[in-house]
């Protein structure tokens, strides 16, 4: 029993080391490959294509940066990763037996996305709650939504805003448009099913809910937010 808990300790000890200096990696250098990517490409078939371009957040619109914040997690800038308000209201809709609603925020998403898999058990939200808490510890809002952007599957076999943009719209990520953004944005709950362009009237209704809602957030910058 003593080995067991030394065990236990040791292991506990080391996961905290290792994650810990995964966690500081990334806040300097980009993210190379995601667990997501590698899924995607052994579990596709022989033409499958994989696009996936690192760009700075200076190198992507601020009008996607905003769509993302307004279709995904609108209290982006207020919380510490995790919106209380937005995990109860999925969780009393799960309890009526509406349709599934995740309620995760934009860092719980990149904590998924990056260090972890695609997958409901506890022990992932569990790891989820962890790295959440470590980017949002030591990482800037500028950085996760940095992050954020560069790794999340906007299509099939299309990660990032950069390769995103290029593939749907022709043009660079810092070049696209308010309504470019928000049809980006309007695909995320299921970029594999859904087009960004051409858009089906779901998408399309999606994407018009989303630029009110950018209209009505005002003036944006991270900066700015996170100094008010």
């Amino acid at each position: 029993m003593k080995r067991f808990f030394k065990f236990t300790l040791k292991s506990i000890l080391w996961f905290i080391i290792i994650s810990l200096t995964w966690v500081l990696f990334y806040k300097w250098v980009p993210v190379p490959y995601t667990p997501l990517m590698a899924i995607r490409y052994f579990s596709s078939e022989e033409n499958y294509e994989h696009k996936h371009d690192w760009v700075s957040i200076e190198e992507i619109s601020p009008y996607l940066q905003l769509a993302v914040i307004c279709a995904e997690d609108q209290n982006f800038t207020k919380h510490r990763g995790f919106d209380v308000k937005s995990i109860e209201k999925a969780y009393e809709n799960n309890k009526k037996g509406k349709k599934t609603k995740g309620g995760s925020s934009i860092s719980q998403q990149v904590a998924k996305n990056v260090f972890l898999w695609p997958d409901r058990n506890w022990l992932r939200k569990g790891l989820e709650t962890w790295f959440t808490f470590l980017i949002e510890t030591f990482w800037s809002k500028e950085r996760i939504m940095e992050v954020y952007l560069n790794s999340i599957e906007m299509g099939n076999g299309v990660f990032g805003a950069e390769a995103a943009s290029q593939y749907w719209f022709h043009k660079s990520a810092k070049n696209i448009s308010r309504d470019n953004a928000a049809a980006l944005a309007a695909i995320l709950p299921s970029p594999r099913k859904y087009r960004a362009q051409p858009r089906t009237n779901y998408i399309e209704n999606r994407k018009n809910w989303i630029v009110r809602q950018m209209q009505n957030y005002g003036t944006f910058t991270l900066d700015e937010k996170r100094s008010e």
